[in-house]
């Protein structure tokens, strides 16, 4: 069998069903094919489940601390794990139902269940179909990578996807990597009641971070009773009789750590090796990551690649951003482009990070003047009245332009509160704007405007 469209789109996660919206309304006929779940990594295995993961273990944490606040307790703080684990299972199959409900009532669209694979650059194979198209978008997302380390093969680990199919708690979770992911899991399974080990190549923690942010969130989780095992330089792993021993070749501490279960979070890979891409022609990086310009388009006229599998934004925000430059780009008459976005992101630990733009660190070595800022969070009120006072909020601006080139919020509604800075970078406006701003009190937001007032000159 074969069939014709105007567009194709392979995946259904945040940017596929989107643009095939888009595009069947401007009167197109388009097939998105899908292999497996609807609704992409963000739905089925990471931020649906794992925020919903983060907020019953926040739950646990403030019941814990309920005499902080003056409230009683009666009797010890325990977590219901299978029911822990069922809600957010409910939260995941809910979105992925929606999804799913949307694309098939969509008129002018054919949903194709199946693996789709190049045939020609304007081809593709799904089982004992063929299907053609004078425009093909990739939306095929990634994967846990699962580094060829000694000894892996040879025991049972976790990967963020198998760690929430888990229906009994771990005793000892050991967490390889000690990044985004890895210390969200670490928190979360903490709280429930694992004792909890991070396991760190690098000599500190998400160090793409500034050292400050790094140091304090050290100090957030270790206050929790995790144990960070950074600089382990020779991570090996070997069947134990209590589960699996892990070596590290640390600076100090014991040199292997005994756990019941390993959880893999050292990075991810595009879904992008069996799509057949070079009976297309689309070139790929070295990593895997197809390759794309400004406006999302491959080396292949007529095929465009969107979210996690182009290596330009690991995020659910910048996958939707991405099919917003596509519809832009070919339905509005508009030119948007890659470049014009700034980035932000978050990590959702509790207190959470907010991130956008260039770290200090970065900043230093682009050989600007610059202007910083740097405020604790116990000298935020709102901070102060929630009795969350960890982290800190940081500004970074261009001491000639006035303009904010970076910012971080580590500490309660860090997530949220960074936006103000990431709205001004985006309508690239100077910083006296957000200095003269008049914010609603009591907020975290609110201090972004003091926090501009102390901008001082560095070396």
């Amino acid at each position: 069998m074969s069939a014709a469209y105007d567009a194709i789109i392979v995946g259904a996660g945040q940017a596929g069903p989107a643009l095939a919206g888009r595009l069947t309304k401007a009167g197109m006929r388009v097939a998105l094919v899908e292999r497996h779940l609807f609704g992409g990594t963000c739905v089925n295995t990471g931020c649906m489940p794992t925020k919903a993961l983060v907020a019953s273990a926040e739950v646990a944490h403030l019941a814990r601390r309920g005499a902080d606040y003056g409230v009683q307790v009666g009797g010890e703080v325990t977590v219901d794990f299978p029911k822990v684990m069922a809600r957010a299972h409910t939260v995941t199959m809910n979105a992925r139902r929606n999804v799913e409900r949307w694309l098939h009532g969509m008129e002018q669209l054919t949903v194709l269940r199946g693996h789709a694979r190049f045939v020609t650059a304007d081809t593709l194979q799904v089982g004992e179909m063929t299907i053609r198209a004078p425009r093909i978008f990739l939306n095929v997302g990634g994967r846990a990578a699962v580094p060829d380390l000694p000894g892996v093969d040879g025991i049972d680990y976790l990967t963020n996807t198998s760690i929430l199919q888990l229906d009994t708690l771990p005793r000892h979770l050991a967490v390889v990597g000690g990044s985004y992911i890895g210390l969200e899991f670490a928190q979360i399974f903490r709280r429930f009641g694992a004792q909890v080990t991070v396991i760190e190549r690098q000599s500190r923690l998400i160090a793409r971070e500034d050292e400050d942010v790094s140091q304090a969130i050290r100090e957030i989780l270790e206050a929790e009773g995790i144990a960070v095992r950074t600089g382990a330089e020779c991570i090996a792993f070997a069947p134990h009789a209590d589960g699996v021993a892990v070596k590290v070749d640390c600076t100090d501490g014991a040199p292997e750590v005994v756990a019941s279960h390993v959880l893999l979070a050292m990075g991810r890979r595009p879904n992008t090796d069996d799509l057949g891409l070079d009976r297309a022609g689309v070139a790929t990086d070295e990593r895997g990551y197809i390759t794309v310009d400004d406006t999302l388009a491959t080396s292949v006229p007529g095929i465009w690649a969107m979210g996690d599998c182009n290596g330009r934004g690991a995020f659910t925000h910048t996958a939707y951003n991405d099919f917003e430059i596509i519809a832009a780009n070919l339905l509005d008459g508009d030119h948007r482009t890659l470049s014009q976005r700034v980035p932000g992101y978050a990590l959702y630990i509790d207190p959470p990070l907010g991130r956008v733009g260039l770290t200090e660190a970065q900043a230093r070595a682009s050989g600007r003047p610059l202007l910083v800022s740097k405020r604790p969070m116990t000298r935020v009120g709102r901070a102060v009245e929630r009795s969350q006072t960890q982290g800190f909020m940081k500004l970074v601006a261009d001491a000639q332009t006035r303009r904010v080139l970076g910012a971080a919020i580590l500490g309660v509604s860090g997530d949220e509160a960074i936006h103000g800075v990431l709205d001004l970078m985006s309508a690239d406006q100077p910083f006296d704007a957000l200095r003269w701003a008049v914010p609603i009190h009591p907020t975290v937001s609110e201090l972004w405007p003091t926090v501009v007032g102390d901008l001082q000159p560095i070396d």
